[in-house]
């Protein structure tokens, strides 16, 4: 592993709201705003930002935990921008503090945690057929 960041380092992520970011279940849409789990899925995309740089390539980043707290909807087309801060680097253990804003408006904040192990490691956890 790479030890190239410290607490308090940040990486940003911009991107518009599509169709697909919708809330949907059953290939129906639930409401036009930014779903809760497209959320998730980019919070945490931006907290592995960190990984993707500091892993070595007999390494790979497992989640640990994500947490969110939904504050306010983002329509359809609407740029958001997610912003993780590094709040703990412990051995292989990465946890950021995550925020995202639709221009100067808070819509959700939460924590997200990472690993970085070994490929090997990961196979020997694994769970066999």
């Amino acid at each position: 592993m790479k030890h190239l960041y410290q607490v308090g380092d940040t990486k940003d992520l911009i991107f518009s709201i599509t169709k697909k970011d919708m809330a949907m279940f059953n290939g129906e849409v639930v409401h036009p705003f930014y779903s809760t789990f497209s959320l998730g899925r980019d919070a945490e995309w931006t907290c592995r930002q960190f990984v993707l740089d500091m892993k070595e390539d007999h390494e790979e980043g497992i989640g640990t935990f994500l947490n969110i707290r939904h504050k306010s909807p983002a329509l359809l087309g609407e740029m958001v921008r997610i912003e993780a801060v590094i709040k703990l680097l412990d051995g292989c253990r990465i946890d950021c503090d995550w925020k995202a804003w639709v221009g100067d408006r808070l819509i959700a904040e939460g924590d997200q945690g990472q690993m970085i192990l070994t490929k090997e490691k990961i196979m020997d956890i694994t769970p066999k057929p």
